[in-house]
C-alpha cells in the first residue's frame, strides 16, 4: 500500500478525488507519524480531536462532489498564527495559557478550503531567531543527518517547526512566516519548498506581529506544484489587515507551465560574500547551468546597496519589533509575574517581561527601543528606512533592465549542527552578539526581504548528499507566479543554495 504520508498535496488531492483514499484514513497516517516523530519536537500543540473532526466533515464534501484542493490535506499550522480555542504562545513564556477567542484569516481560508489543522509547530520566539533555539519548547530538529554523522542538525528558524515536519512526513504541508528569512532558510536546510510571497498578497491579520513592515506569511511544502496550491488558498485581498493588496488571486498551478525559454536570469555580483564555501559557491554556478540548459538566459546583475541592507534589517526590524511587543505587559493576556507585597504596576510590568520574554527578544527589544529614542531616531531609524528605499530601487531597476527573476544563495554557509548552536540562552545571545551567526545564515534573504520581493526556496537533488543550503529565486512584487518564470525548473534548480528574486 502506498505509504499515505509520503504523498505531495496533489498526489493526495488526485487519490481523495478518485476515492482510493479517504480523508480520515490519511488524517489518521499523519496522526500515528506526528506522534512517531516527537523526538523532532516539531509540533508543541497537536490537534488531533480537531483534524479528525475536520477529516470527516471533508470527506463528506468529497463524497458529494463539491472539494476545493486542500479538501481532506492535512497541514500544520506555525505557531505564531492564532487558531481560535487552540494554544498561540509565539513560542514564547510570555504568552503561556493563551487561547485565542478568533481564527488568523490565514487559517480561517484554510479551513474553509477544507484542509485538515494538525496542530501548531515549533518556532523560534516570537520569530526572531534563524535556528528554532529561542523557542520555549526547546529546539525542533532536522529529519536529515550528514553520511556517517548522527550528530542534531538544526531546521533553521525561524519556521524550523514547519520545516522540520513537513521534512520528514509529518504533514503534508505548512505554514510559515518570513521577515528576514523565516521561511525561506529552513526551507534550504531541510530540502523543501519555501515561498515568501509579495508584501500584501497574504493577509496579516490574527499573525502574532513581529515586525509589521517586513512580516509576510506563505507555504511551506514538498513540491513547487505544491506551494502553488496552498498560496492560492492562503492569499487574497483581507479588509481586516490595512496592507492587504486588492488584487485577484491567480490560478498559481496553472501557471507552472514548465518553459523558461526566453526568461533572463540575474546573478548579483554583491552576494559572493567574503568566506562562502566552495560547496555553496558550486551548488550555485549548477543552478545557473541548469537555467541555462533549460533555455533561460544568465546575466550578471549589480545590485549596488547590497551591503547596506543588513544594517538596515537590524535597525527597522528590531524597532518595529519594540513597538509590536509593548503589548506584552501582565494585564491583557498571556503570562503575569508573581508580586511580591508592595509591588505596583511598574513592577508588575517589570517582572513579567523579564520572566516572559527569552534573552534574544529581550536583546531585540532593548536595541529596537534605542534606535526609536528621541536621540537616535533620526540617526538611526529614518537612515535605515531611507536606504530600505535605495535597496528597493536597485531590484526595480533590475527588473526594468529586462531580468525576470534574480538567483541568489539563499543561507551562504551550510548547514550548522544543532549541538554547535545549542547553549543558554546567555550563551547564545552572547554568540551572536559577538560574530552574528544567526545574521550570516540569513543574509541572502534579509537582503531582499526589505524590497518587497517574493522569494522562493526549493529543493534540488544535490541537497541530500550537500546538506549545504537551498536555493532561492528572488521576484519583483505583483500578481506573476515564480513558477511563471522559472516553471518546473525552479524544482531542480532552486533548491542548490539559491534563492530567487522575480518579476
Amino acid at each position: 500500500m502506498t505509504d499515505l504520508t509520503a504523498l505531495t498535496i496533489a498526489e493526495a488531492r488526485d487519490a481523495l478525488r478518485n476515492r482510493s483514499i479517504t480523508a480520515p484514513d490519511l488524517t489518521e497516517a499523519l496522526i500515528a507519524a506526528i506522534e512517531a516523530g516527537r523526538p523532532l519536537n516539531a509540533f508543541v500543540h497537536e490537534t488531533f480531536d480537531l483534524a479528525r473532526q475536520q477529516a470527516e466533515a471533508a470527506q463528506r464534501r468529497l463524497d458529494a462532489g463539491m472539494a476545493p484542493d486542500l479538501c481532506g490535506i492535512p497541514i500544520g499550522i506555525k505557531d505564531l498564527f492564532c487558531m481560535e480555542g487552540v494554544p498561540t504562545q509565539a513560542a514564547s513564556r510570555i504568552l503561556e495559557g493563551f487561547r485565542p477567542p478568533y481564527e488568523s484569516t490565514v487559517t480561517q481560508q484554510l479551513r474553509k478550503a477544507g484542509a485538515v489543522t494538525m496542530g501548531k509547530l515549533n518556532m523560534d520566539e516570537f520569530a526572531m531567531g534563524s535556528s528554532n533555539e529561542t523557542s520555549v519548547y526547546g529546539p525542533a530538529v532536522n529529519p536529515w543527518r550528514r553520511r556517517g554523522d548522527d550528530t542534531p542538525l538544526t531546521p533553521g528558524g525561524s519556521s524550523g517547526g514547519s520545516a522540520a515536519a513537513v521534512a520528514a512526513g509529518l504533514c503534508l504541508a505548512a505554514t510559515g512566516t518570513d521577515t528576514g528569512g523565516s521561511i525561506r532558510q529552513p526551507a534550504a536546510f531541510t530540502g523543501i519548498v519555501g515561498l515568501k510571497p509579495t508584501y500584501g498578497r497574504v493577509s496579516r491579520w490574527g499573525i502574532v506581529a513581529f515586525a509589521s513592515s517586513l512580516d509576510q506569511a506563505g507555504p511551506m511544502t514538498r513540491t513547487v506544484r505544491d506551494a502553488a496550491i496552498l498560496l492560492s488558498a492562503m492569499a487574497g485581498h483581507d479588509p481586516l489587515d490595512s496592507t492587504s493588496a486588492d488584487l485577484p488571486v491567480p490560478d498559481y498551478e496553472a501557471m507552472l507551465t514548465g518553459d523558461i525559454r526566453g526568461k533572463v536570469i540575474g546573478i548579483p555580483r554583491e552576494y559572493r560574500m567574503d568566506g562562502m564555501p566552495e560547496a555553496i559557491e558550486a551548488l550555485w554556478a549548477r543552478g545557473r547551468e541548469m537555467l541555462a540548459d533549460a533555455g533561460a538566459t544568465i546575466r550578471d546583475i549589480s545590485l549596488p546597496h547590497t551591503k547596506y541592507a543588513l544594517p538596515a534589517y537590524y535597525v527597522i526590524a528590531p524597532a518595529e519589533a519594540s513597538s509590536n511587543l509593548a503589548r506584552y505587559d501582565g494585564v491583557r493576556y498571556g503570562r503575569r509575574a508573581r508580586l511580591a507585597q508592595g509591588d505596583g504596576i511598574i513592577e508588575m510590568y517589570e517582572k513579567t517581561r523579564a520572566e516572559g520574554f527569552g534573552p534574544e527578544v529581550q536583546r531585540r527589544v532593548m536595541i529596537g527601543t534605542y534606535v526609536l529614542s528621541a536621540g537616535f531616531y533620526d540617526a538611526y531609524y529614518n537612515r535605515a528606512r531611507r536606504v530600505r528605499t535605495l535597496i528597493r530601487r536597485d531590484f526595480e531597476q533590475a527588473f526594468a533592465s529586462g531580468v525576470d527573476a534574480i538567483l541568489t544563495p539563499a543561507p551562504p554557509r551550510p548547514l550548522p549542527p544543532r549541538a554547535a548552536l545549542r547553549g543558554s540562552g546567555a550563551d547564545v545571545s552572547q554568540r551572536r552578539v559577538h560574530g552574528d551567526r544567526q545574521s550570516r545564515r540569513s543574509a541572502g534573504d534579509q537582503r531582499a526581504g526589505g524590497a518587497g520581493c517574493r522569494g522562493a526556496a526549493a529543493r534540488s537533488p544535490a541537497h541530500r548528499a550537500s546538506l549545504g543550503g537551498g536555493g532561492s529565486a528572488e521576484h519583483r512584487p505583483g500578481d506573476r507566479s515564480p513558477g511563471r518564470v522559472l516553471g518546473k525548473a525552479g524544482e531542480v534548480v532552486v533548491g542548490s543554495p539559491v534563492q530567487g528574486a522575480g518579476r
